[in-house]
């Protein structure tokens, strides 16, 4: 396939970027500074210049503070920005994969959240999230939202994925008892979003690795001890203590509707 990356500087942009080109897919890869995606006259250019079979998006703005401080650039980013995409892809004939979050959900609900859960973001990062998968399918019946969260893997700046590096640096760890999410290996994710979009199948999916998910606090042990990392003297902290600027739930779980059964993520793949 002829694929567009959006977003390519980032955790999940890196693993959709080097999974296609070990698919000998033609990749087009951009960086936030490459390519825009608020802009969209830009965007339109580009897209048109390369005409791609299908444009997988991972830019967004994921600070979730700063969205609450500064929301007109949250909902650019994130809400305007799919729908640029969305719409030159329609131009160009592109299968448009948009890469969406679990904060679209309150945390309220007993188990796991499906497709069949109706959103209600708590935050401003949630809220335009949610408006860039309906402003994209709105503008491209061929949008594929893919919901995922608790992203960890090599070069991740997230605290999955430098809990390791960071306890080897010998810092003192605070993992948080009372959240919870499903963790999920980015390039699994990376692998599944490929596969959607050669399928090309429109709609909303739920992208986590299987498991019954897991807090911060077990996530870190578990981390530390796959990678013989003392695992004592971790200061465990509630989400409430962190006096955070934007709200956030405290059950973030997505239970996985595909095509075909997703991969295992195991534990072992934080010893990078």
């Amino acid at each position: 396939m002829r694929i567009l990356v959006a977003g390519a500087g980032g955790l999940v942009g890196r693993a959709v970027t080097e999974h296609c080109l070990a698919q000998h897919d033609q990749i087009f890869s951009y960086t936030h500074e490459t390519f825009d995606i608020t802009d969209a006259a830009s965007v339109r250019t580009t897209i048109e210049q390369v005409r791609p079979d299908a444009v997988i998006n991972c830019a967004a703005w994921t600070d979730v503070d700063g969205c609450e401080i500064d929301s007109a650039r949250a909902h650019a980013a994130n809400a305007n920005g799919p729908e640029n995409l969305a719409k030159a892809s329609r131009r160009c004939g592109a299968v448009l994969v948009t890469i969406s979050t679990d904060y679209i959900f309150d945390g309220t609900k007993e188990g796991f959240y499906t497709q069949r859960d109706d959103p209600n973001p708590i935050s401003v990062y949630g809220l335009s999230k949610l408006e860039g998968e309906r402003r994209a399918q709105r503008a491209l019946a061929r949008t594929i939202a893919v919901r995922t969260g608790f992203v960890f893997g090599a070069g991740g700046r997230n605290f999955l994925s430098t809990v390791v590096e960071r306890r080897r640096r010998g810092e003192r760890l605070k993992t948080i008892s009372d959240a919870w999410g499903t963790p999920t290996y980015a390039p699994h994710l990376a692998a599944r979003m490929r596969e959607l979009a050669e399928r090309d199948l429109p709609g909303i999916f739920h992208v986590v690795n299987s498991g019954a998910g897991a807090s911060y606090e077990e996530f870190a042990l578990a981390a530390l001890e796959a990678a013989g990392c003392d695992q004592t003297n971790l200061e465990t902290v509630t989400m409430r203590s962190l006096n955070r600027r934007a709200p956030r739930s405290l059950k973030q779980s997505l239970m996985v509707f595909l095509p075909s059964s997703p991969p295992r993520c195991a534990i072992i793949c934080l010893l990078f």
